[in-house]
């Protein structure tokens, strides 16, 4: 059997891609617990990866020029630890070579493009033909692992994958409600329809006609999420829904207390944006707005909560056609105050 002391985990690109493989990670820590779990990913991500109870040691890597100076630099980094694999779950040609020089044993990753080179255990994936979950491709990669090792893969550890103390999580939702003199009986609906530079997302216009809509059909106060360069969305948003109880809560104090502020709501609605993907990951119910576009389908940037905790919208259920306007959203509200009453009966 293969020894499996040091395992380094590469993650590096943006934050919702980096929670897709948290399943990934909590299958190799179940498979192999006495595994030193090592993550490469960028630095703002890091205060999400502090709180992964799958990770032992992070590495962060937010030099992206590549080039072969930025190879070496990286390759003498890793060579300070010494891994006896590597598993790429996002593979790039510079960090696989920096691998390869920093003389990883096993270096596991998909089979694309010229990364490959640099890599001696492959797996063909297609990940550009999305016929699965991004983070089933990574859960693959990790069987793929553990299978060469003449292993068999346990069993995938169910959500939620992000937990935080609830007697505390009840307390942050009570003291917001209080500050907002928000009704105890209304169920509280957070709309983030900032994009965060990535995701194709609604029009402000196309989520203001879906608050009243549901606001109509259910007893709710809409929170408008904000991070820390959104404000500007999120209040351009709030004043087309001026006739509609609400309230704006821009995040300002990091990662882990947006995500602590994202936990205490009834229903999460975005488009496919790193915060939506936090959600996913604490299991909360979710609302996602995709485009129709092959490489950004609603499977493959499924997010990882319970099935029956999410559902989602793209413009190619009702026109086929890569255009957010043509998304019917009083289709769209009507499955989501259904959704909301079922929330009600669990």
């Amino acid at each position: 059997m293969a020894d499996n002391k040091d395992i380094l985990v590469i993650r590096n690109d943006k934050l919702g891609d980096f929670i897709l493989a948290w399943p990934a990670l909590s299958l190799l820590k179940k498979q192999y617990p006495h595994s030193t779990v090592t993550v490469l990913i960028p630095s703002y991500t890091r205060p999400i990866a502090e709180l992964c109870p799958w990770i032992d040691r992070i590495l962060t890597d937010d030099v992206h020029n590549n080039t072969i100076y930025d190879a070496l630099h990286l390759a003498k980094k890793l060579r300070k630890i010494n891994f006896d694999a590597s598993i790429s779950l996002f593979s790039e040609t510079r960090t696989s070579l920096a691998l390869r020089l920093a003389r990883i044993p096993r270096r596991y990753g998909p089979a694309t493009k010229l990364a490959q080179l640099f890599l001696n255990r492959k797996l063909r994936q297609k990940r550009s033909l999305s016929l699965k979950p991004e983070y089933e491709y990574n859960v693959d990669l990790v069987r793929h692992f553990i299978s060469s090792n003449g292993d068999s893969p346990v069993e995938l550890p169910p959500p939620p994958y992000l937990r935080f103390d609830q007697q505390k999580i009840g307390a942050l939702r009570q003291s917001y409600t209080e500050e907002q003199n928000i009704e105890a009986d209304r169920k509280l609906v957070f709309i983030h329809a900032g994009s965060g530079g990535s995701a194709i997302n609604l029009s402000l216009q196309q989520y203001a006609e879906l608050a009243v809509l549901i606001d109509e059909a259910n007893t709710v106060h809409f929170v408008l999420t904000a991070g820390p360069e959104e404000l500007g969305i999120a209040s351009e948003l709030s004043s087309l829904m001026s006739n509609i109880e609400h309230s704006v809560y821009h995040s300002t104090e990091g990662l882990v207390n947006f995500s602590k502020f994202i936990s205490t709501c009834d229903l999460f609605i975005s488009g496919s944006t790193g915060p939506l993907h936090i959600a996913g990951a604490l299991d909360v119910d979710t609302v996602a707005f995709y485009p129709a576009r092959r490489s950004a389908t609603p499977l493959r940037w499924q997010t990882i909560n319970q099935q029956q905790k999410r559902i989602y919208f793209s413009p190619e259920r009702y026109t086929g056609q890569n255009d957010m306007q043509t998304i019917d959203i009083a289709d769209c509200a009507d499955k989501i105050n259904q959704h909301l009453a079922a929330i009600g009966t669990r």
